[in-house]
């Protein structure tokens, strides 16, 4: 056999191992997503068969019925789009969310929530709300509590919005919504917040949660140079104390 036979050969054989092995590497991927649309869909259908067999009996259930219903309806069509694995955990996510509002809705009804649902960190790294809460913010009342109630018929189940943790639990209203859809938090939100949450175990200061962090991780704030120092300082009598906060710019009314 000649030298260039030989060569030839070899060749072959390594285009071949390389068909072979990217083959390989198409069916891995391919299973991947199958498997991955296989576990989103599976939530989905379990969402489904939720919201169209639960049925509210109280302001509180009826209202995180229509949230988990509003992510069933994102999910299928989250679902529809899917062509990647990234996607589909979107999905996932998407009914997971839900699932989380229909366990709410079970609860406020008094009825078995049902199975426990994977763990969502990024949950519960926003802290959830552990005591009853009543604030006024430029004469608007808004409400928080640990427990459903005709006064706070909003659930959240916790999370980011906009960059921003969001705890768990009841509200008055949907406080955090203005944001989700716009994607930014209007110039009052830090003003509620501090209000709405301040000293409540488990959840982020003020100025933390500002900078998007979660409880715990304040310690951050001080590595970001003059940040942390003009921010204690305004706050004891500048701006924070009696200027732009207590009549300024705030004093015309927010822009959630």
């Amino acid at each position: 056999m000649s030298g260039t036979t030989v060569v030839i050969l070899i060749v072959l054989a390594l285009v071949a191992l390389a068909v072979i092995s990217a083959r390989g590497r198409a069916a891995n991927r391919q299973k991947d997503l199958d498997d991955a649309k296989a576990d989103a869909r599976r939530w989905v259908e379990r969402l489904g068969g939720q919201v169209m067999n639960l049925t509210g009996t109280d302001l509180a259930s009826q209202q995180a019925i229509a949230d988990a219903a509003e992510r069933y309806t994102a999910a299928g069509s989250q679902m529809e789009q899917a062509t990647t694995t990234e996607q589909c955990r979107l999905v996932t996510k998407t009914a997971l969310e839900g699932l989380y509002y229909i366990r709410a809705a079970r609860t406020a009804m008094g009825i078995d929530p049902g199975p426990e649902l994977p763990v969502d960190h990024e949950a519960q790294r926003a802290g959830k709300v552990t005591e009853d809460r009543r604030v006024s913010v430029e004469g608007h009342d808004y409400e928080a509590s640990p427990v459903p109630g005709q006064r706070t018929p909003h659930y959240y189940p916790g999370g980011r919005v906009a960059g921003r943790p969001v705890p768990q639990g009841w509200y008055s209203e949907p406080w955090w919504k203005p944001a989700l859809v716009a994607g930014a938090w209007g110039v009052g939100s830090v003003l509620l917040f501090s209000m709405m949450f301040s000293g409540m175990a488990g959840i982020a200061g003020a100025a933390a949660w500002e900078s998007g962090y979660d409880a715990g991780q304040e310690d951050a704030i001080g590595d970001q140079g003059d940040a942390g120092g003009d921010y204690g300082g305004d706050s004891g009598g500048g701006d924070y104390g009696g200027g732009d906060w207590g009549g300024g710019d705030i004093g015309g009314g927010f822009d959630f």
